[in-house]
């Protein structure tokens, strides 16, 4: 039994250009603007929701399956991913397109613009839990992918009875409100952030008590504040993990789930399954990019018990 993690598998190509983007605009002129920036640097991250998640499980013990959509440039990215020990035998790929993909463009003064190609990612809904083997996998993580892609994942797993973990996020403003809906009221966890948690509300026409009620399990991430976890009328503050030094954000709330999800998988308490989270996240914060940090499980325990008394339960992790 395995836990499979839907969502977009995408290259994040980053740029930096060493000027300021403001000197370059024409107020007067914004209906007719015409701009190309000569940049100094030029890196590809391996990124993704799905592959971010997974990979932290991977890091702490877990076996994920990624069910997703790749396009003719993924074999390498593949290849990386399973000797990581993630198992990518459902990522499609769609030959004639590319991999989804993120141009971000940062300034001096770190101001950003950014383009999204979608690329083989339009193509999720091509793949389908129905295709697993029963008993291949006992909960799902929906998260950020082509939107009815999104959708047909909520209504397979309503349909074949199998838990998942809503994670809209960044689609919360382009999915239906209708699909939205459906998603939280038959989903067994909710994830989201806290301007995202507003939004959902909003979208959703479900207020706070009605969504608390309605899932067991409900994550909120904080930002700088940490997370607040609510399930069975309980509330579970979790406090950030100070970090060695910040590098980048991208990716921290990816590492958070997952390093919550091997907790919550091993049937550890909520407070320990989200200060797992937290500590997962930071090491994410300390790098450059979503999957270039490392550490192995005896490390993680040793950093985690210099910040949290876990009684010894996380001794599990090494069995």
């Amino acid at each position: 039994m395995a836990i499979v993690l839907t969502g977009s598998v995408a290259f994040d190509y980053l740029m930096t250009f060493p000027g300021h983007f403001h000197e370059q605009i024409i107020p007067e002129k914004l209906n007719t603007i015409s701009l190309s920036f000569l940049v100094d640097s030029l890196t590809r991250q391996r990124g993704g929701i799905a592959p971010n998640i997974a990979y932290t499980l991977a890091l702490l013990g877990e076996k994920p399956k990624v069910m997703a959509t790749a396009g003719q440039d993924f074999e390498e990215y593949r290849c990386w991913l399973e000797s990581k020990g993630v198992d990518t035998a459902y990522i499609k790929v769609i030959a004639e397109k590319f991999t989804a993909s993120f141009f971000e463009n940062t300034d001096m003064d770190n101001n950003q613009i950014a383009s999204f190609y979608t690329g083989a990612m339009a193509d999720a809904g091509k793949v389908s839990i129905k295709e697993m083997q029963q008993g291949e996998v006992d909960y799902v993580v929906i998260s950020p992918n082509d939107p009815e892609a999104m959708d047909q994942y909520v209504r397979e797993c309503t349909e074949l009875g199998i838990p998942y973990l809503y994670d809209p996020s960044q689609q919360i403003a382009r999915n239906d409100h209708s699909e939205l809906r459906r998603g939280v009221e038959n989903a067994h966890a909710v994830f989201c952030n806290d301007y995202e948690y507003e939004l959902l509300q909003k979208h959703t026409g479900l207020d706070a008590a009605t969504i608390e009620k309605t899932v067991k399990l409900l994550v909120v991430t904080l930002g700088e504040k940490g997370a607040v976890i609510k399930s069975g009328g309980k509330t579970y503050q979790i406090p950030v993990v100070p970090p060695i030094k910040i590098v980048d954000p991208t990716g921290v709330g990816d590492a958070f789930r997952g390093g919550f999800l091997r907790g919550y998988r091993l049937g550890l308490d909520l407070q320990t399954c989200g200060q797992m989270g937290s500590l997962a996240a930071t090491y994410v914060l300390e790098q450059k990019g979503t999957q270039n940090h490392h550490y192995s499980i005896v490390e993680f325990i040793k950093r985690y018990r210099e910040h949290f008394d876990d009684h010894g339960v996380l001794d599990i992790l090494s069995k």
